[in-house]
């Protein structure tokens, strides 16, 4: 069940009349997960569900999907046809005039961005304002609890070891001069990971040489890159664990098939190191301090020390992405480049800081993870210091 009166509170706080939720064919998994509704069930016809600032909440649904919310409280008005769909919506609506909705103007947002334009233009046409519920989701979807936080570190424990294993794999492969695809080990790694209750959406990225100049490249089998001696190997790796409402963990470190890490590499991994790390000291301070921040800032921050060194554009992609139920989650990203993230970043919340500089001969990537809490934030795993030298030993 929804905490009613603490939207109903932060409703008011925002001067928002109400937020008001819509779903087709399970198109809002933001709302699925605020609401409490089941992932389960059919909902082949449109509904609506209002959560107005100071009056009980109200619920729109089809005639042959009645039931949808009858998990959620609240008078329930049905529709059939368009007509009766059309009639009843200003009725849903009352006197609300500036509503919420999973709606991001200019699509800034885009992992909030859940309404069809038509939809927004059918509200709007009954002399409402439709504003973006960005803030309003960080607040109820992107916060842990407790237990998720704790989630969060027990795979942690798990990824990191078995990052570092999988560095070991490689390398045991090229002493031994046994082929080993950057396939091959994505593969293992989810071996490893179903052995240990870990669940992806996606498969890790493994990549050597030109492919990790590649931020988000994809092995695939019969075409992956063979790992060798001399090799730099990228390891991006997230996962959660398989319990409802485990929140992932999402790290990036790299290793260098080789006793002794070439300059070339060890300069620009240099670059990226203090970028990541000015972020996160940028975030400590300013929480520590009890000063509003962005995500954009932070953005800003990482970018500014990668521009300094010349290497402004071969940063391609933002300093990070919120972490959630789903590994690029519902907050606050740290982003000025793709977008220009507004949010504020507040307590009880996690997002990645992954600076990277992506040469045509290879690329270079550190991904740590940073939980904000009332007053301090805190890096969640092991942080990389320097590029591992995988064959010294």
């Amino acid at each position: 069940m929804p905490d009613i009166k603490a939207i109903q509170s932060e409703l008011r706080a925002e001067g928002l009349d109400a937020w008001l939720f819509y779903d087709f064919h399970h198109r809002d998994p933001i709302g699925q997960r605020v609401l409490a509704l089941p992932a389960e069930g059919m909902t082949t016809r449109r509904w609506f569900y209002l959560i107005p600032a100071r009056s009980a909440p109200r619920k729109l649904v089809h005639r042959i999907e009645s039931g949808v919310l009858d998990s959620l409280p609240g008078r329930k008005l049905v529709y059939a046809g368009q007509e009766e769909l059309r009639k009843n919506l200003p009725r849903l609506l009352g006197r609300a005039r500036k509503v919420a909705m999973q709606y991001s103007p200019r699509n800034a947002i885009p992992y909030v961005s859940m309404v069809d334009a038509g939809t927004v233009e059918m509200v709007r046409g009954l002399r409402c304002k439709v504003v973006s519920s960005a803030d309003l989701v960080q607040k109820f979807e992107a916060r842990w609890t407790p237990e998720q936080l704790q989630s969060h570190i027990d795979a942690g424990r798990v990824i990191d070891r078995v990052t570092q294993e999988a560095f070991a794999h490689a390398a045991r492969h090229v002493r031994n001069k046994a082929p080993l695809t950057e396939y091959d080990l994505q593969q293992w790694i989810l071996e490893q990971f179903r052995a240990n209750s870990i669940v992806v959406d996606d498969a890790p990225i493994v990549a050597v040489g030109p492919h990790a100049g590649d931020p988000h490249y994809e092995p695939r089998p019969g075409s992956s890159s063979t790992i060798r001696e001399g090799d730099l190997l990228l390891l991006d790796i997230w996962g959660k664990g398989r319990a409802a409402g485990s929140v992932y963990y999402d790290i990036t470190w790299m290793g260098f098939l080789g006793a002794r890490v070439p300059e070339k590499y060890s300069r620009i991994f240099a670059i990226v190191r203090e970028a990541r790390d000015r972020a996160v000291a940028f975030v400590r301070e300013a929480v520590e301090a009890g000063r509003e921040i962005r995500g954009w800032q932070v953005d800003r921050v990482a970018r500014e020390v990668i521009r300094k060194a010349g290497y402004a554009k071969y940063f391609v992609h933002r300093t990070g992405h919120s972490i959630g139920q789903e590994v690029h989650g519902s907050g606050a990203n740290m982003d000025g480049l793709e977008t220009q993230d507004v949010r504020r970043i507040i307590p009880h919340t996690c997002f990645s800081v992954e600076p990277g500089i992506y040469l045509p001969e290879f690329g270079v990537r550190s991904e740590v993870n940073v939980y904000v809490e009332e007053d301090q934030a805190r890096v969640t795993g092991p942080v990389q210091t320097e590029i591992l030298p995988l064959l010294s030993q």
